[in-house]
């Protein structure tokens, strides 16, 4: 049997990230996909195109993501076929954390409908049609979902996890002291060992 697994990479990321990963997933050909898009409404059809072009060749997808990037895949691919899904540090509820960076920024929704984007200190910039656009498309993930959460993630919640989990056929790895992005020796190699356990 033919298995691949398609990496979908998070903000600022690169597809070549997948060479990292090859070593943990023995059995499988792995692909990164190209993106440099982080609207759902854009990339969904990259999305779709590339996992159409792959599964010709192989007989099981599997995928991997990295924070927004589950997101996105999650609304892109929601209706193929896949075996398995990890996720790292993932991005599941969006209207959640927009209007969580909402309240850091101290922006209204009345604002935001009025200005349509403000930018942020902190290097986002809010978007009212990102928001109608994460209330409007409710996804339907039916993926058994393996995902490794770092304690100390900024950015999503521990309470947004829980309800993902509670809500879907998924499984929780929480990596003490960890931060969103896994990026010391350390963090990495906890990474490594509960992908290799993860993807079996």
């Amino acid at each position: 049997m033919k298995k691949v697994v398609l990496y979908i990479h998070g903000k600022d990321g690169s597809h070549l990230e997948a060479e990292r990963y090859k070593k943990n997933c023995s059995g499988f050909d792995l692909i990164g996909v190209e993106y440099d898009d982080y609207l759902p409404w854009i990339v969904q059809k990259k999305f779709k195109s590339v996992y159409e072009t792959v599964f010709e060749r192989y007989d099981r997808a599997y995928l991997i993501a990295n924070s927004i990037g589950a997101y996105l895949a999650m609304y892109a691919l929601q209706d193929f076929d896949i075996a398995k899904a990890l996720f790292i540090s993932p991005v599941l509820d969006m209207e959640r954390l927009i209007l969580d960076m909402m309240s850091w920024a101290n922006v209204s929704e009345e604002d935001l409908c009025e200005k349509g984007e403000i930018p942020t200190e902190f290097g986002e910039t809010l978007s009212w049609k990102y928001l109608c656009f994460a209330r409007e498309n409710h996804i339907t993930w039916n993926v058994y979902t393996e995902i490794l959460y770092a304690e100390n993630d900024n950015l999503v919640s521990r309470q947004t996890i829980n309800q993902f989990i509670g809500a879907h056929n998924a499984n929780l790895t929480v990596m003490e002291n960890g931060e969103h992005w896994f990026h010391t020796d350390g963090q990495l190699a906890f990474l490594d060992s509960w992908m290799e356990k993860a993807i079996r």
